[in-house]
């Protein structure tokens, strides 16, 4: 592979971004870096007297703890990246489903929560899946936002590479970074021209809600990892981006 196989990566600007630009790089890739997402925090905390408090992500995890929040009952994470960052804020993880999703964590505690207080802490974004399972398990859901998650003023380059031809691949982590993406297009009115770019690269989502809004916004999806997992997303569309794929 060469450094001509550009891919657009569209984590925010944190050390998510810093670990897969480091990743991309040692694939022999190109990375162009667009954050497409940013954290506003809400200043609110997850409510300390639920009989399950659920987290979702590693940020969550981060600022319910500058809140000074102190954890009750049984604490659930989706996903490793959130437990670690549990475990390293000093809060004890008792349950992690098997299927790192709103949809695994539901299967999960089916036929445990009927009447039981849980409280779901997360962004604004957070997928209904979760809420609407929970209770249709018989819980009691309350939902704290703890941060809003916005786009960046900034974004865009990858619109105007895409736009020009000029990517092989892109790595969409979220519907939301699908959204944004999009949204950039309309501001610099390249809608058309950025979906037709990605038409010749190789188009990554993280999951199957992912893909599908990209592809109800006319994006073509190539590859979905099995697992909902960075790592295997970019090394999945770094091979099929490569040079010596195509030929």
């Amino acid at each position: 592979m060469t450094q001509e196989t550009r891919i657009a990566v569209f984590r925010p600007d944190d050390e998510r971004l810093a670990e897969a630009v480091e990743l991309l790089e040692a694939l022999g890739a190109d990375p162009i870096a667009d954050p497409m997402l940013a954290v506003e925090p809400t200043g609110a905390s997850p409510r300390a007297d639920g009989d399950y408090t659920i987290l979702t992500s590693k940020t969550g995890v981060e600022l319910a703890r500058a809140e000074g929040w102190t954890p009750s009952g049984t604490v659930c994470a989706i996903g490793d990246r959130t437990a670690r960052a549990l475990r390293e804020a000093g809060y004890d993880v008792d349950l992690i489903p098997e299927e790192f999703s709103s949809v695994g964590l539901v299967r999960a505690l089916d036929g445990e929560v009927a009447g039981a207080r849980v409280e779901v802490a997360r962004s604004d974004h957070g997928s209904p899946v979760l809420t609407e399972g929970l209770n249709d398990a018989g819980a009691f859901v309350h939902e704290t936002v703890l941060y809003r998650l916005v786009r960046p003023p900034e974004s865009g380059v990858s619109v105007e590479r895409a736009a020009a031809g000029e990517l092989e691949g892109a790595l969409f982590t979220s519907s939301l970074t699908v959204e944004h993406f999009l949204a950039a297009t309309d501001e610099r009115d390249l809608r058309e021209e950025a979906i037709a770019g990605l038409s010749t690269a190789v188009v990554g989502a993280i999951g199957e809600p992912t893909r599908a809004t990209a592809e109800r916004e006319g994006i073509a999806v190539d590859a979905v990892p099995e697992n909902a997992d960075f790592e295997e997303l970019a090394c999945g569309v770094v091979e099929r981006a490569a040079p010596s794929y195509r030929e």
